[in-house]
């Protein structure tokens, strides 16, 4: 029963936001298009579709978030307005209170949160849909960026992926391109792909294999992980100084030189996928400074 209101919730939140106008165009069922014309009465879609698209998707909760960051970094599939809108779904979704982070921290240590850090940022410096970062200073003085799991996460994201797949026969079913776009495939691929980003430990290794491979190209610096503050819930790395790849004027201001910028990217992302077989998969300007 939780799973049909679930569901129905979500038909609900994409039709008052006018989203059949972006993804129900292929449908052809004629109950589905009496449930858009009743549940389209009286909504207002004055609002750009971009913000509407990333509005939804926040309301949804953290599963769609990570859906529309992904779909961020597909320029070449989507509109610039709508990119540009979902970009802002990379690093500044709204942050769980600092106290849970805390509660989670110290959980995970067992310790107090004083006892772990020198000195700990209670205001996180970035939050996105599976966790949110914390600045901090260690007992030895190292600088760090504290990684911190939303509380929760599994049992919401298991429940939304079962609805996912349901969803996504339907989409095969009642759908004119369902069959090409294999959503049911889709769908297996961004269940396992979640269930890995919910491991900090098994993020820290793959960061740390990546540092590794990467340590002998000279054009790209990766935060070490420091091992002895790593647990499930919460990752303490290197922190990491600089401008995010996105800003680009502030990046000529200091002197950057786009163009050669531009190609050491493209040389960075090909060693790691041609060379390493072994890449970054969430290259967001968040995530690269």
């Amino acid at each position: 029963m939780r799973r049909f209101f679930r569901g129905a919730f979500i038909v609900w939140v994409v039709l008052r936001h006018g989203l059949d106008e972006l993804v129900l165009s292929s449908f052809q069922h004629p109950l589905l298009r009496l449930l858009t014309r009743w549940v389209s009465i009286g909504r207002d879609l004055s609002v750009p579709r971009g913000q509407r698209l990333r509005e939804a998707l926040e309301r949804l909760g953290p599963i769609f978030v990570k859906f529309g960051q992904v779909l961020s970094t597909r320029r070449d599939l989507l509109p610039p307005d709508i990119a540009d809108e979902l970009a802002a779904l990379q690093d500044r979704v709204p942050p769980f209170p600092s106290a849970v982070a805390v509660a989670t921290i110290e959980r995970a240590f067992g310790r107090k949160i004083d006892e772990v850090f020198a000195a700990f940022e209670h205001t996180p410096v970035a939050s996105a849909s599976i966790a949110q970062v914390h600045f901090a200073t260690l007992k030895d003085g190292r600088e760090v960026a504290v990684k911190v799991l939303r509380p929760n996460m599994l049992p919401v994201i298991d429940k939304d992926l079962g609805l996912m797949r349901v969803m996504a026969g339907w989409v095969e079913r009642l759908s004119a391109d369902g069959k090409r776009l294999k959503p049911r495939e889709v769908v297996a691929e961004f269940d396992k792909y979640l269930h890995d980003e919910l491991d900090l430990v098994r993020e820290a290794a793959n960061a740390a294999q990546l540092r590794r491979n990467m340590q002998d190209v000279g054009l790209v610096l990766i935060p070490e992980m420091y091992w002895d503050f790593c647990r499930p819930e919460v990752m303490v790395m290197e922190r990491m100084k600089g401008v995010p790849i996105s800003r680009i004027e502030e990046l000529r201001a200091r002197g950057v030189d786009i163009p050669r910028l531009a190609r050491d990217g493209v040389t960075i992302f090909f060693t790691q996928v041609f060379r390493d077989g072994f890449f970054h998969a969430d290259m967001h300007p968040g995530n690269i400074q």
